[in-house]
């Protein structure tokens, strides 16, 4: 086309359209390139955001934990007990990773350490008497002559003992508990090493309402028992034995079935029977002390050549603490029954005799008891006094007439506690023996001792 023959006016508009034709298509290319850019630096910088954002819950859930074992571990360091110089506790974890969620650990026990001087009045006490080392009154020389006194010293009542207790989430209680000490047969003599074998006295287990195991016998009221300087102390009249059980505690109440065992006058022991020996108990406590009864049942039973028999035998026992005032508390029990002897003072007199004329048993009546006063003159010092005795119904035509038909003791001892769980005592007593013939034999004894509990 001739551009001459467009006039002017027209020429200028078709410039202005073809340029905008040609440039908008790229402008807008233009534009499309720059929004994806920016859409792309957009969504980079949310998801840093986002990172940021989840880096910094990470961070607050890692504080939150943090804190949270800072209190824990505050907490354990609030209850632990204290130690000397700002040092830190040994052990800040359990010691029984093996063990329930919720279990605790016990260790505990006692170093003891006596010194004994004895004197007997009718005949000496073999040099192997277990009487050397803590008074047994069916061991009272009878019938001698007075002896010198002799003077003996060990630490073999030392004991330690192990407790593990756990408490679920739904309530359920259980446990264990170990116990020993060192009183077993000697393993070194006098002259040089004085070392002695380990003895059992409780392992058990517990759950609940019920126990298993080796324990205190329910017919014994072991928290009653006064403080002595002894090992038991009021032996002569008391109910106490350790065997193994199966016991059921309600509240006051409980119920054992326990190891039996037939003790004969003069003539050893039986092992037989079918039946566990059976025992029922009651005890209440209260600001005013505690008492409780119990009962026995079991069976005594012998079966070798010439006696074969079996008979029923049982008895019954109260006795309790009273506090009588903020310094003085009264400790008392009296028991009685048939073929209840070795319960008694650790085994004084048979619990049968043995009938040659036909080979029966013949059970021994027994009637036992004492009675403690404490006295605290101050926290440091305390004072007990106590008096303890038993007595024997025995048929002399089978016993003859060795067997013991009494023992009776009295005793008072000192004790001051300087430190606590520090104790130091001395103690006196005096106990008397009589056999059915009429003879008597007594035995007295001064007595210290040193003990820390731990």
């Amino acid at each position: 086309m001739n551009h001459r023959l467009v006039p002017l006016a027209v020429r200028k508009p078709l410039a202005v359209a073809l340029l905008v034709a040609l440039t908008v298509p790229g402008t807008a290319f233009a534009q499309t390139a720059r929004e994806r850019e920016l859409e792309n630096r957009v969504a980079e910088l949310e998801r840093q955001v986002q990172m940021l954002v989840s880096a910094q819950q990470q961070q607050q859930t890692q504080i939150a934990e943090t804190q949270t074992q800072i209190g824990e571990v505050r907490t354990v360091q609030q209850n632990a007990p204290a130690t000397p110089g700002g040092e830190q506790p040994i052990q800040m974890t359990t010691i029984t990773p093996g063990a329930n969620p919720g279990t605790t650990f016990r260790f505990g026990g006692f170093i003891k350490a006596d010194f004994m001087a004895t004197k007997t009045g009718d005949g000496q006490l073999a040099d192997s008497a277990t009487g050397r080392a803590l008074y047994m009154p069916s061991q009272i020389p009878v019938g001698g002559s007075s002896s010198d006194v002799d003077y003996d010293a060990h630490a073999k009542f030392s004991r330690f003992n192990l407790g593990v207790d756990t408490v679920t989430d739904s309530g359920d209680k259980m446990g264990a508990f170990f116990e020993m000490d060192f009183f077993g047969n000697s393993l070194g003599s006098q002259t040089a090493t004085n070392t002695y074998g380990t003895t059992l006295r409780h392992a058990y287990i517990y759950w609940n309402n019920w126990l298993a195991g080796q324990t205190w016998s329910n017919l014994m009221d072991a928290p009653s028992l006064p403080e002595a300087v002894d090992f038991v102390g009021v032996t002569d009249g008391v109910l106490f034995s350790r065997q193994a059980q199966i016991r059921y505690t309600r509240g006051g109440f409980s119920a054992s079935l326990e190891n039996p065992e037939t003790t004969l006058s003069g003539s050893g022991s039986s092992d037989r029977g079918a039946f566990p020996d059976l025992t029922a108990r009651y005890n209440w406590k209260g600001d005013w002390g505690m008492f409780g009864v119990a009962a026995m049942l079991r069976e005594l039973k012998v079966d070798r050549p010439g006696y074969d028999d079996s008979t029923v035998a049982g008895g019954a026992t109260l006795g309790g603490k009273w506090n009588m005032g903020g310094q003085d508390t009264l400790h008392y029990q009296l028991s009685g029954g048939n073929g209840i002897a070795r319960y008694i003072g650790l085994g004084i007199n048979g619990d049968a005799a043995l009938d040659p004329r036909d080979g029966s048993l013949d059970t021994t009546g027994v009637v036992a008891g004492y009675v403690a006063w404490r006295h605290a003159f101050s926290p440091k010092l305390r004072t007990n006094v106590m008096y303890a005795r038993s007595d024997y119904d025995n048929d002399t035509r089978l016993t003859g007439l060795d067997a013991t038909k009494n023992v009776q003791s009295i005793r008072a001892n000192l004790f001051y506690s300087p430190l606590p769980k520090v104790d130091i005592g001395a103690e006196y007593m005096y106990g008397r023996r009589e056999i059915e013939s009429g003879e008597k034999g007594n035995l007295q004894r001064l007595q210290f001792t040193t003990k820390y509990s731990f």
